[in-house]
């Protein structure tokens, strides 16, 4: 079945930096569209990353020139680069296999916790 485990979350101070990793299982990675996306306390998800599998990629402004996703077919892996983090990207983060030609998922992770103390 698809799996998808994301790792590396947890408290850093605004300025600092996180990396995720996301290890992806069951599916056929290689050509899947990955996204990472985020939820806020009391606020909808939002698509943070996106990597396609020829290793295009695209960001929101809000996180644009802080944020980097990257992919590693040969370990079935995600990565998001997390810089300059802001308290306002406190968030649980998933990581996600997006429905071919959309930013839609179609498999979620679990999700993973990162909190930015000012």
């Amino acid at each position: 079945q698809v799996q998808l485990v994301e790792s590396g979350g947890g408290s850093v101070q605004a300025g600092g930096s996180l990396r995720l990793s996301c290890a992806a299982s069951g599916f056929a990675f290689s050509i899947t569209d990955m996204g990472w996306y985020r939820q806020a306390p009391g606020k909808q998800r939002e698509l943070v990353a996106a990597v396609t599998s020829g290793s295009s990629t695209n960001y929101p402004d809000s996180v644009k020139g802080r944020f980097t996703i990257s992919r590693d077919n040969a370990k079935n892996t995600v990565y998001l680069q997390m810089n300059s983090l802001k308290p306002e990207d406190t968030a649980v983060y998933y990581c996600t296999a997006l429905l071919p030609g959309t930013n839609r998922a179609a498999y979620w992770g679990q999700g993973t916790q990162v909190t930015v103390s000012s």
